[in-house]
């Protein structure tokens, strides 16, 4: 069995008079994919930022390997729903910015870039601009730039959330892939129930505000997963019922 990646303990932040997450506590498994939905504005960003030390917390902690969470320390990559890509970089600069900002060495960088690259297909685009690229091009370099570092921990908020349906399958299953060569643990944070059924191996489903973490469900469902299948349909409408606030 694999070991605690994250421990998340009793983690409680305010803004103001505003409780938002409220003692919130529980683990990720080293190499695992666990995402987390609950309604709109209910702190899941909050939760992140939290995570990542963006925000600070009121109480409570968080540890990674058995340590405070640090990202001086701990190689953390976050993924947004906006595409972050830097205009006046290409593709090859965008996907090495992160290992020369985390001080690899030349070699290294190369290395490490190179397999990103061809991790996600776009070696024949790595001197392209983003101004030059498709959405779902941008997202793939987005990506890779964030696996090329191989985090420790990878966090996402809804970074397939502005795309069309196909470009999001498409980009969900590329997802899959380099999850399964690298196995990052990743923490994925969506408002789509399918999207997480389809990615996950454990989803947790958020309260509203104060938020807390109103169940844990375990996603035994065999890869490659398929929407239509009746094991698929039925942890949908269990996790559908789950989000009815009314």
């Amino acid at each position: 069995m694999n070991k605690d990646k994250v421990v998340v303990s009793n983690l409680t932040k305010r803004f103001k008079d505003l409780l938002v997450l409220d003692s919130i506590s529980f683990t990720v498994k080293e190499g695992e994919f666990l995402c987390l939905v609950g309604p709109t504005g209910c702190g899941k960003t909050t939760f992140l930022n939290s995570l990542s030390k963006i925000l600070t917390i009121d109480s409570g902690s968080i540890t990674i390997d058995g340590e405070a969470v640090d990202p001086q320390k701990h190689n953390l990559a976050y993924i947004l729903q906006e595409y972050s890509t830097f205009p006046w970089l290409n593709v090859e600069q965008n996907i090495s910015y992160g290992l020369k900002i985390k001080g690899f060495d030349k070699a290294t960088i190369k290395e490490r870039t190179n397999e990103a690259i061809s991790m996600v297909n776009l070696e024949k685009y790595r001197n392209y601009y983003p101004n030059e690229l498709s959405a779902s091009m941008l997202q793939r370099v987005v990506i890779a730039r964030a696996f090329a570092t191989k985090p420790d921990l990878l966090l996402m908020d809804e970074p397939y959330g502005q795309l069309d349906l196909n470009l999001k399958y498409k980009l969900e299953d590329e997802l899959l892939k380099l999850w399964e060569q690298t196995k990052t643990t990743i923490i994925f944070i969506t408002h789509n129930i399918e999207e997480a059924i389809y990615l996950s191996d454990r989803i947790l489903v958020m309260t509203n505000k104060p938020t807390t973490i109103k169940t844990a469900i375990k996603n035994d469902l065999a890869r490659p997963r398929k929407v239509s299948s009746q094991g698929f349909v039925d942890l949908r409408n269990e996790v559908t019922d789950l989000i009815k606030w009314w």
